[in-house]
């Protein structure tokens, strides 16, 4: 049998598979599998915390099997309050369903709170709007992967445990797509290439990104482009994302001497007369499976305002 304790309870039978006397199964799977809701990284998390015990024993490894015969105790903890607040944001919505939402994410918008942004965040924006996961902590809740402050474009959010478990699994074997257009100083001598180069914290300034070895803390960070649009002095370029490291794409291009246009960290203070919102990246298209149905997912998100002006005027410096 199993017992779950919490304000919202549950009624789950043994399931017939288990009922056999031969049958065992690794705890954490079994306890995912009866309750939905809860996605297996939830229940490890439960299990590792103390939560779960088997036989009146709290267990704290997600590997012990259990089998016909045994009791099995889940306490859910009560759900920590957040302090984050509602707030009624425009959102630009690009995919909505009761799994997951997808947005195109303005310029200075930015995604969750942190130090100096204790609000007016796509968070807050998102919980005047829907329900979000609880994966993700009190102050990210729902959030798969990020945008910088200044990097526009589509961004997916999950409103479900498991819908978040699901695309942070695709993120991680990647099957889902990220493709973004950034403008760059200079026209690279190939069309084409790929930027394979650990990133890590800066070394003296520890609000930047950098290249930094492997073996002095930096991450694997991988990062495939081709050449859109000679404009002049400039380039059009599509970046494909392999990995997601923090400014992936604005460390790798100032690396190869290519930096993003008007980003106010990694391109040295260059000047090009044009009025930007932080750099000319903006996150074009996401490509996903959707977590329930398994249907593949596209979201295009199209070019702001900002960023159609400065390819205006950079063809028209071409001319």
């Amino acid at each position: 049998m199993i017992e779950i304790n919490t304000k919202e309870m549950y009624t789950v039978e043994n399931t017939e598979e288990f009922n056999h006397s031969n049958v065992t199964q690794r705890l954490d799977i079994w306890l995912s599998n009866q309750i939905p809701d809860l996605s297996r990284s939830r229940v490890q998390t439960l299990i590792a915390q103390g939560n779960v015990k088997v036989n009146d024993a709290t267990c704290t490894s997600k590997k012990i099997s259990v089998k016909t015969g045994d009791r099995i105790h889940l306490t859910l903890p009560e759900t920590q309050p957040t302090s984050l607040q509602p707030q009624a944001i425009p959102l630009d919505i690009l995919y909505e369903d009761e799994a997951l939402i997808i947005i195109n994410k303005p310029a200075g918008l930015v995604v969750h709170p942190a130090a100096g942004h204790p609000d007016g965040t796509l968070v807050n924006a998102l919980l005047a709007h829907c329900p979000l996961a609880a994966i993700g902590g009190v102050q990210r809740p729902g959030i798969v992967h990020r945008l910088d402050k200044d990097t526009t474009g589509a961004i997916a959010i999950a409103k479900t445990d498991v819908a978040h478990q699901h695309l942070q699994a695709q993120l991680k074997t990647k099957t889902a797509r990220r493709e973004y257009l950034g403008v760059v100083y200079g026209v690279p001598s190939i069309e084409t290439g790929t930027i394979d180069l650990p990133i890590g914290r800066h070394p003296t300034d520890r609000k930047k990104m950098a290249v930094v070895a492997e073996e002095k803390g930096g991450r694997p960070a991988i990062t495939h482009w081709k050449i859109q649009e000679r404009l002049g002095n400039y380039c059009l370029i599509h970046y494909q994302l392999e990995t997601g490291r923090t400014h992936q794409i604005r460390v790798h291009t100032a690396e190869i001497k290519h930096p993003i246009v008007g980003d106010p960290v990694y391109s040295s203070n260059r000047s090009i007369g044009v009025n930007l919102t932080g750099q000319a990246l903006h996150a074009w298209r996401l490509t996903l499976q959707h977590p329930v149905t398994g249907e593949l997912i596209e979201a295009i998100a199209p070019l702001p305002d900002q960023f159609n002006t400065l390819l205006k005027i950079l063809r028209l410096r071409r001319l």
